[in-house]
């Protein structure tokens, strides 16, 4: 009897031991990823390029979930718990994330992440020069317009003279007898011509009073929707660098050094991923430069104005449908004016993105009688393009061969 009492209780003794065990072994393993540097992105470009230069050395947690446009995506209280939680905060800047100022304001007070923008040192392309060319040219053909009503009141004013002097020399004629009455009348018919006139005048200035005080309600309609939707981008500058490689190392390199600064113990890892990364950029923008040089037609027609550095760097011209951003709607005109051009310019593919719809894209390739085919913004993944193992590097390549068949 005694000897099965101290059986049990070495047996309870035993498995208290390799439950212990069990346990320090799962808190040294949580300890040992718990050591890992926590990092936050705002969006997947970001993300990919921090995974790829941080390595095992870099726990990354992206903000924005897959198959979400970052354009209609905004934090909420669980990201700021996310964010307030990391050792680094890495955003892309240039007005992408319309809600990082009041995103960093609600951080938790003892937080001590460090917040770094990864955009600095790209030559920024600013919109607005393009889009007050494009708002003069309008004004020119409006007054123009103008000009022209003008001479033709001035014309028909000539005419109502010409008649009045006929009438008169008529009237003189047949009855001279009467010259006084003739002019005291005429005279009077000449006051009611000014009083008239006076009064259009008051009208016109009346007109012109409506038409301005309209022009300033459209302008505050306008702001007003511009505020509400918080898609200026900076005010006319686009955002959308990551879709050129060239930009791409920029972002690498300026990445690389955030994880330097937090975590300078690991500097040798990160800075050698970053050149196995730099190595691979550099590889697509020669790919890039090559393959582009040789194309016969250079102009892009795209569903929203995000390819402006692809444009750039690599000598194409791009034609928008939307502006910088995707929710932006077009005229009825805006769409006519591209379908003409489209033909103008002999191109033969419409491009829309795999996060935006595709519908006016393809209303606009039905008008001009050409085809679509996708170009991706790389600004996230969708689902399949996630379990596909899809990532930035391949949906460039992808972009440039879509590219070339379109343009060759």
């Amino acid at each position: 009897m005694m000897n099965k009492k101290i059986f049990s209780v070495l047996l309870i003794a035993c498995l208290l031991f390799v439950a212990a065990c069990g346990n320090n072994e799962k808190n040294s393993a949580e300890n040992s990823s718990d050591a890992r540097l926590n990092v936050v992105t705002s969006f997947y470009p970001i993300y990919y390029l921090t995974q790829q230069i941080g390595g095992d050395q870099v726990k990354v947690t992206n903000l924005i979930a897959t198959g979400v446009e970052p354009h209609d995506w905004s934090p909420k209280s669980k990201d700021l718990l996310t964010a307030s939680a990391a050792d680094l905060l890495l955003y892309h800047g240039v007005g992408l994330e319309t809600w990082i100022d009041s995103f960093v304001n609600g951080l938790e007070k003892d937080s001590k992440v460090v917040i770094k923008e990864v955009s600095g040192g790209i030559d920024i392309i600013d919109t607005t020069a393009a889009e007050e060319e494009h708002d003069h040219a309008h004004e020119g053909e409006a007054a123009t317009e103008e000009h022209d009503h003008a001479h033709e009141g001035e014309a028909a004013t000539e005419e109502h003279d010409h008649a009045h002097e006929e009438e008169a020399a008529t009237e003189e004629h047949d009855h001279a007898h009467e010259e006084e009455a003739a002019t005291e009348e005429h005279d009077h018919a000449h006051e009611g011509e000014a009083a008239t006139e006076e009064h259009d005048h008051a009208h016109e200035g009346e007109a012109a009073t409506e038409e301005h005080d309209h022009a300033h309600e459209e302008e505050a309609a306008t702001e007003e929707h511009d505020h509400g939707h918080s898609h200026d981008h900076s005010h006319g500058l686009d955002p959308h660098t990551w879709v050129s490689p060239k930009s791409a190392l920029i972002l690498a390199s300026n990445i690389k050094d955030s994880l330097v600064e937090v975590d300078p113990e690991n500097s040798a890892v990160y800075e050698q991923n970053y050149e196995t990364l730099r190595e691979k950029l550099a590889a697509l923008d020669e790919r890039y430069e090559q393959e582009l040089a040789n194309v016969s037609l250079r102009t892009i027609v795209v569903s929203h104005q995000s390819f402006g550095y692809v444009a750039r760097d690599y000598n194409l011209k791009q034609i928008s449908i939307m502006g910088l951003s995707p929710s932006a709607e077009p005229r009825a005109q805006d769409i006519k004016n591209i379908a003409d051009l489209v033909k103008e310019e002999g191109v033969r593919v419409i491009f829309f993105e795999e996060l935006v719809s595709d519908k006016l894209a393809k209303m606009l390739a039905s008008e001009a009688k050409v085809d679509t085919n996708v170009i991706h913004s790389l600004e996230g993944l969708t689902t399949k393009e996630e379990q596909d193992g899809q990532d930035y590097l391949t949906l460039m390549e992808r972009n440039l061969q879509n590219l070339v068949e379109a343009l060759q």
